[in-house]
């Protein structure tokens, strides 16, 4: 069994069509587009965060969003 004939496609196409609806198809089409596009800008900024989450505790002291707390066990 190989792909099928350029008929085949066509026919596929055609029901495709009529049971979905161009703007249907439309739309989930631009949907997946869009998460595409997502996916990759998400990937690329997390590329770039990577070497900028190594803060040092002097950097950590400054921002005032951090809390800093060090476990100690008693003796």
């Amino acid at each position: 069994m190989g792909m099928g004939s350029w008929i085949h496609w066509v026919i596929i196409l055609v029901v495709v069509l009529a049971v979905f609806g161009t703007k249907k198809l439309r739309n989930v089409g631009s949907d997946l587009g869009a998460a595409v596009k997502g996916f990759k800008d998400g990937m690329k900024d997390g590329s770039a965060d990577a070497p900028a989450q190594q803060v040092t505790a002097s950097q950590k002291a400054n921002d005032a969003n951090t809390v800093d707390v060090e476990a100690k066990t008693k003796s």
